[in-house]
């Protein structure tokens, strides 16, 4: 299976392994995490979200361990898990079942945290792995990156309401780096790139002091209910 890196941090680094209403969304990362050891030099970690709108719930495989109790759904994310360094086989199957969506052998760098997630609609889906930079913000501030994972959607920009692009010309599987804000709320809207057109309007984000954050946009467009397009929030940290 062909693994492809695309290394321009614009870009993401990103693994393709084979295979309306506006909602906000946050997802925390489960206490299990507090438990999970830091990365080694023999091991990294690695949290998985399912981000693949008319996807099922699926059960997560590492080197054909199953490593989640229950069913992963749709926005759903784990907490980090600890991986051994080196290639593993990652497979994500529809709950239940045997049946292998994404199989892919993945490269896990000693000593690093990774988000893996889910992407793309059922047909076509694959997987965007990133490497996670959870260094601790400064005094007053968090960290935030956006990720664009809604696989209809065209590019975007992300500003402050009515003001300064923050993230400018995301494209599908395209995302940032994580930026240093000051703690506060915050009114953003993604607009279409290179517009003041607002596709989705972002009112009231809270970005605590010390934390931090992935904000990704999801769904489709014309999609309803939970599979519209929308943005949800994870907690890194």
């Amino acid at each position: 299976m062909n693994i492809k890196a695309i290394s321009k941090f614009k870009k993401l680094a990103v693994y393709s392994l084979l295979i309306g209403s506006i909602s906000v969304g946050f997802t925390a990362c489960s206490d299990d995490e507090e438990t999970t050891p830091t990365p080694t030099n023999t091991t990294a970690r690695v949290q998985v979200t399912h981000a693949s709108p008319n996807a099922p719930g699926v059960d997560l495989l590492v080197d054909n361990t199953k490593v989640n109790a229950a069913a992963l759904e749709f926005l759903g994310s784990t907490a980090y898990l600890s991986v051994n360094a080196g290639t593993r086989n990652i497979k994500v199957n529809a709950a239940g079942t045997s049946t292998s969506v994404i199989n892919a052998d993945v490269p896990f760098v000693a000593g690093k945290n990774y988000s893996l997630f889910a992407v793309d609609s059922l047909s076509k889906i694959s997987a965007v792995l990133v490497e996670d930079d959870l260094t601790a913000p400064a005094s007053g501030k968090a960290h935030v990156r956006f990720i664009h994972l809604s696989p209809n959607a065209p590019a975007v920009d992300v500003a402050l309401a009515g003001g300064t692009v923050v993230w400018g010309d995301y494209e599908f599987k395209d995302g940032s780096t994580f930026a240093p804000l000051d703690a506060g709320t915050y009114n953003l809207e993604v607009r279409l790139a290179g517009t003041t057109t607002v596709v989705l309007p972002l009112p009231g984000i809270v970005l605590t002091a010390g934390k931090i954050y992935t904000v990704y946009a999801k769904g489709f467009v014309g999609g309803t209910g939970a599979q519209a397009l929308g943005a949800q929030i994870i907690v890194n940290n």
